[in-house]
């Protein structure tokens, strides 16, 4: 099969719709998400002048693929990810969707995310080119196990996060604490509100930590999954979506207390399991996620070219 190809820098409703009911059926398919919350918050608002969709469609015009191109990090350079329908697989859609985003890049380094290790993305990855640079693993554990007890440091007081009062305290925290990593550390105000205008935000399991009035800590967890948030009818499950402390607040114990928080939160919300995602390289954060009940998972892996 030879797909039509076409990029856009917003989609329709129709387009976006039809986008993720290919998302859904991947889903369901490999038993796991083919791609990263960052790209489902684009997707989800049509899209912006900062990145790029391209799409694949079938003899039918039906959309059998679909890829995203983010090419705002001038310093590692463009990233991609995309997804393939589960009956369109093997047929040249996801060659013809990297081809088509190398094109368009304007800078050779191209990188790919692969969620999970499935054979056939890593396949493809390696026959276009590309090396393994980086991995993210993701790890879990029950909450219907004990979650351990913990004792929160002295002088340490923990409250929920409260709109329109604690968003800027937490962004100048959020870019100390995550300064050196790809991502997060680069968060602005607008993507936090993005964000909290996401039907999964619920302000009472964002923890923050403080120390005589100042931000020293934060656990933001996250619910997603299952049908009474309008999202796809899999099991629930929490995250540990962000935590992180004030480098002084170091070897406190307070990381610890704030992760045990998060998941007693979760456990009282009702979800049976717990999921977050750490690079492979991060020994120390493995380390407190492990002395929490955490087991390996999966791992997602970037592939990078040039």
């Amino acid at each position: 099969m030879v797909p039509q190809i076409s990029a856009h820098s917003h989609l329709s409703a129709t387009e976006v719709a039809e986008i993720k009911d290919l998302i859904q059926a991947a889903t369901v398919h490999d038993d796991l998400a083919p791609l990263s919350e960052h790209v489902l918050i684009h997707l989800h608002h049509g899209g912006d002048e900062q990145d790029e969709h391209i799409v694949a469609r079938g003899s039918d015009n039906s959309i059998v693929g679909y890829l995203h191109l983010d090419q705002t990090d001038e310093v590692a350079g463009p990233v991609v990810e995309l997804v393939v329908h589960p009956q369109h697989r093997r047929t040249g859609v996801g060659t013809a969707l990297v081809k088509a985003a190398s094109d368009r890049a304007r800078d050779e380094r191209l990188r790919l995310w692969a969620h999970g290790e499935l054979a056939m993305a890593h396949a493809l990855a390696i026959n276009l080119g590309f090396k393994k640079t980086r991995e993210l693993w993701q790890m879990r554990r029950s909450l219907f196990a004990v979650v351990p007890k913990t004792t929160v440091p002295d002088g340490i007081s923990i409250r929920s996060f409260v709109p329109g009062q604690d968003e800027e305290a937490w962004l100048a925290l959020n870019a100390i604490v995550f300064a050196e990593h790809p991502e997060q550390g680069q968060l602005s105000r607008r993507d936090l509100d993005v964000r909290m205008s996401e039907s999964w935000f619920d302000p009472r399991g964002f923890l923050l930590a403080f120390r005589n009035d100042e931000l020293v800590g934060f656990h933001w967890t996250k619910i997603h999954g299952g049908l009474r948030r309008g999202e796809h009818d899999h099991s629930e499950i929490g995250e540990i979506y962000v935590l992180g402390v004030s480098p002084q607040e170091r070897g406190t114990g307070l990381s610890r207390a704030l992760a045990v928080k998060g998941l007693e939160y979760l456990r009282d919300e009702g979800l049976g399991a717990a999921m977050l995602y750490v690079d492979a390289d991060n020994t120390p954060a493995k380390t407190l996620y492990e002395s929490v009940g955490f087991m390996h998972w999966d791992t997602d892996v970037m592939f990078t070219r040039g």
